[in-house]
């Protein structure tokens, strides 16, 4: 590794061993396994950035597809979880620009599973030209996958993700109770998790 090989732990590089496997289409659950490792802590991450369960929900979704349509371009130069961390900051600051929310300090650092302290080196830059695509990408892989969901999935995610209403809009929209909505777009977010992973032919 360039004359500085890292250390990394036994975790990490079996999460390289997933990473291979999936690029190489040789297991699909390569994928899901990844999920299950990351998907809370990445979840309880932006929760503490965000400070609402709901859209902490959908940009920890947002998170993996991403993560994943980009897998074959991760380098083994750090842990996946470092990398995985770093894209779903950068989406979720997307995110918050755009809200243009009130959050705690963005500079947030962490510890790694080799217990190495990362810093989230955030570019306060309001024209980042990087964000119009980063949204635009966001829009084309959850498209790619709104098809694959069943009927009455669809209209309430095209909703949410495409036509960007809250989750009280939604209910308005569709003349539905507010906890019918917000249970129903956390089995469509469960239902994306799994297309993502690979498993679309089962759904």
């Amino acid at each position: 590794m360039n004359g500085n090989e890292r250390e990394f732990s036994s975790k990490a590089l079996e999460d390289f061993e997933l990473i291979d496997r999936a690029v190489q289409g040789k297991d699909q659950s390569a994928y899901a396994t990844l999920m299950k490792r990351y998907k809370k802590a990445v979840y309880f991450m932006i929760l503490k950035m965000i400070r609402d369960a709901d859209d902490a929900d959908d940009l920890t979704m947002e998170a993996f597809a991403k993560a994943f349509r980009n897998l074959e371009r991760f380098k083994k130069e750090y842990t996946f979880s470092t990398w995985l961390f770093r894209i779903a900051t950068n989406n979720t600051i997307d995110f918050i620009r755009k809200k243009k929310l009130k959050t705690m300090s963005l500079n947030n650092s962490f510890s790694d599973d080799n217990g190495n302290a990362v810093t989230m080196d955030v570019e306060d830059k309001d024209d980042n030209p990087q964000d119009e695509f980063i949204k635009t990408q966001r829009i084309e892989m959850v498209r790619l996958f709104v098809d694959k969901l069943p009927a009455k999935y669809r209209t309430l995610v095209k909703l949410r993700y495409f036509d960007e209403l809250s989750y009280e809009e939604i209910a308005q929209e569709l003349d539905k109770p507010l906890g019918t909505v917000k249970a129903q777009l956390h089995r469509s977010r469960e239902l994306l998790y799994e297309i993502a992973s690979g498993k679309e032919n089962q759904i």
